[in-house]
């Protein structure tokens, strides 16, 4: 049996999305389900569906998912949204990427396709535009900032990355870059959420935050 990888998954009120998540997780992909503060019962639903669940009291993607990281124990982790958007299938295939014959990737991310109506607001996708461009002109080969990412986490660890908002997956990049990774992108399907509205892309002000956040790191 291949080697456990570990999927870290941040949540904040995810637990009307949470059981199909988990229920799609392929065999050998152990959820870590890192509770950011909710109050809809997520934790007791992810704990009763067998998940390990953590819990970070600093409200910040970047605190819930870098507990998350910290808190893993396998040799390869990944990073996935809990509310539905993205399908846990895509995962074994990003795996493989990390042992492919000749230079094996270090980092796999993945690239948005919208496959359905109101799944990638407008504002969303032009702010994701704009961050990708300048992250390809700073050498980052990507089209997308998107929060489904596979590595080893021991390197990522290494990294160092320090910011603990929105700002995460950018910083992580932008080091990843700099210390020379070879990156892969592949397209991943992207659906509406199950339940509710998106924290960052649901609203023009939480697409700002998020590019403020963002903004702040390419600083």
């Amino acid at each position: 049996m291949p080697c456990p990888v570990d999927v870290i998954l941040p949540c904040l009120d995810e637990a009307q999305a949470l059981p199909g998540v988990l229920a799609a997780l392929p065999e050998g992909f152990r959820p870590i389900v890192v509770d950011n503060g909710s109050t809809d019962g997520t934790p007791q639903v992810a704990a009763a569906l067998g998940a390990t669940v953590l819990h970070e009291p600093r409200r910040g993607y970047g605190a819930a998912v870098h507990t998350g990281l910290e808190g893993a124990t396998a040799d390869v982790v990944a990073f996935l949204d809990a509310d539905g958007s993205l399908d846990p299938g895509a995962l074994p295939a990003m795996v493989a990427l990390l042992d492919v014959d000749g230079p094996a990737a270090d980092l796999v991310v993945g690239r948005r396709v919208p496959a359905g109506r109101g799944a990638w607001p407008w504002h969303a996708r032009a702010g994701n535009v704009v961050i990708a461009a300048l992250l390809r002109r700073r050498g980052v080969p990507v089209h997308d900032i998107a929060p489904i990412r596979v590595a080893r986490r021991a390197a990522l660890l290494d990294l160092g990355i320090a910011d603990r908002a929105f700002g995460y997956p950018l910083e992580l990049l932008l080091r990843a870059g700099g210390a020379g990774w070879r990156l892969t992108e592949v397209d991943v399907g992207y659906r509406p959420r199950t339940g509710g509205r998106s924290k960052v892309s649901g609203s023009v002000r939480g697409t700002l935050r998020a590019a403020r956040d963002m903004a702040s790191v390419l600083r």
